[in-house]
């Protein structure tokens, strides 16, 4: 489904007239129409903290990856070591150009079938990935398919997720699950996969299935009570737990070093950039990712400038919010790496004032969660 506005063309998730009819407020996102928010950004940050709360994740890409050639090919363009990580493992990591920016943030499922990999890729960089992908393929023996458009997906996210992953669906097997691990099932005859990931530092679960499938799964879990979240919170919960946003934290200028994930990139194998990425480890980089916490409940926003205080310019806010658990004022920004080490007192522009922080772990919120 597509819907046009202001002369853009948007596409539709299976689940978009499940949000209309919740009267979640809709917004543009990576292309495609999207909950935003259904009572409180708040309101749904809180449900995932403190119980359940479930997304639509149906614009995220999943392109497949199959053939003889195809752990090697995967190798070469992930930043992170696949080789030696068994069927149903999940690792995270990236693709980057030669010079070390980055194309995407991923994750990579081993299956169960030799030789077949599961890629799950941003939703604004499905196409470009596909294509940077296929150009990549050239000279391997393996094939790669785009499946995107066939699958929806359901992020259920928070301390209670297993819990009712378990009795609303009856999905024993998800409570075996480890960390970053998953299994395939089905829904009469059709595939479904149960993965354990989640991109808001809590317990989670991913749900992989048909559209009209996971639409009778949201039905079932909205009936037993988990709060449907847009992707208001859903930004302010990775925000929180120290996660980057494609196109925020990391881009073709932001590599995986000066973001601050040199641990996903793995220097004893060979894949794109490893050189460029090497270099920057070794001989460092002008800027670094970092996280302020200000002393004021002024909000930094993103490209809010960083300074010195004498007003030196020194950086720049990529993603700032007044924290909804934590009750601070907190921000990451890329520094000039003099100014990076933990503690280092800086000052965030807000219009026309200054207001003094420090700079801190970006890791904000650390959960109890463990598995």
């Amino acid at each position: 489904m597509t819907e046009t506005i202001e002369n853009q063309e948007l596409k539709k998730t299976c689940l978009y007239e499940r949000h209309v009819a919740l009267e979640a407020k809709m917004s543009p996102f990576a292309g495609f129409m999207m909950p935003i928010q259904y009572s409180s950004i708040t309101q749904e940050h809180l449900a995932v903290r403190t119980r359940v709360g479930m997304f639509d994740v149906s614009h995220m890409g999943e392109i497949f990856v199959e053939g003889p050639d195809a752990e090697a090919f995967v190798n070469h363009i992930f930043t992170n070591e696949i080789r030696g990580f068994g069927p149903g493992k999940i690792l995270y990591g990236m693709m980057c150009y030669p010079d070390g920016g980055v194309v995407d943030d991923l994750l990579v499922y081993r299956e169960s079938v030799p030789d077949h990999f599961l890629l799950v890729v941003n939703a604004a960089n499905i196409d470009k990935d596909f294509a940077w992908l296929a150009e990549q393929a050239a000279g391997f023996g393996c094939t790669l398919r785009n499946e995107s458009p066939l699958w929806g997906q359901i992020a259920v996210q928070g301390p209670a997720a297993e819990k009712v992953i378990v009795e609303t669906l009856g999905l024993s097997k998800a409570a075996d699950l480890a960390f970053y691990t998953f299994y395939d099932t089905d829904i009469e005859g059709r595939r479904m996969i149960v993965s354990r990931t989640g991109y808001t530092g809590e317990d989670g679960f991913e749900l992989y299935a048909a559209p009209g499938d996971i639409c009778a799964i949201w039905d079932k879990l909205l009936a037993a009570g988990v709060v449907p979240c847009g992707l208001g919170c859903r930004d302010t919960l990775r925000f929180e737990a120290g996660l980057p946003l494609y196109g925020d934290e990391l881009s073709a200028e932001i590599s995986p070093v000066v973001a601050g994930l040199g641990m996903f990139c793995k220097f004893d194998k060979e894949f794109i950039g490893k050189e460029a990425l090497l270099q920057q480890k070794t001989g460092g980089t002008p800027r670094k990712l970092v996280g302020i916490e200000i002393a004021d409940k002024a909000i930094p926003r993103a490209g809010y400038p960083v300074e010195l205080e004498d007003g030196t310019e020194v950086g720049v806010v990529t993603t700032g919010y007044h924290s909804i658990s934590l009750d601070k004022s907190i921000c990451f920004a890329l520094v000039d790496t003099g100014c990076a080490a933990l503690e280092t007192p800086l000052w965030i522009r807000i219009r026309k004032k200054v207001f003094p922080g420090k700079v801190v772990r970006k890791r904000f919120y650390q959960t109890n969660y463990k598995k």
